[in-house]
């Protein structure tokens, strides 16, 4: 089980992501109709960019397991940590998932 905190940072991160989406998709949209590097405008707008908090970045959201809050080895079609998937199948409680033996 992930501590308690970890979890909350991620939801606040989340939070975070999804209040400034719609910011950062207008700015990115900005800078590509932008053609020269060293414009004026392109530092401007990059200085926009730049100016959203660290955290509200989509590249710092973690993918965790929704039953026990695991960050790593997470399959993102189930939505679960390994540990969490294996018992599951071994319950038989996900349809569809076959459980492989050799």
């Amino acid at each position: 089980m992930a501590r308690k905190s970890w979890i909350q940072r991620e939801k606040k991160k989340k939070k975070l992501e999804q209040k400034y989406h719609l910011i950062r998709r207008y700015l990115k949209k900005e800078i590509s109709k932008v053609k020269l590097l060293n414009d004026e405008q392109w530092k401007k707008i990059h200085g926009k960019l730049q100016s959203p908090p660290r955290n509200s970045s989509p590249t710092r959201l973690r993918r965790r397991c929704f039953v026990t809050g695991r960050a790593r080895s997470n399959y993102r079609d189930f939505g679960l940590s390994r540990h969490t998937l294996r018992e599951m199948v071994n319950r038989c409680l996900l349809p569809g998932v076959t459980r492989s033996s050799w």
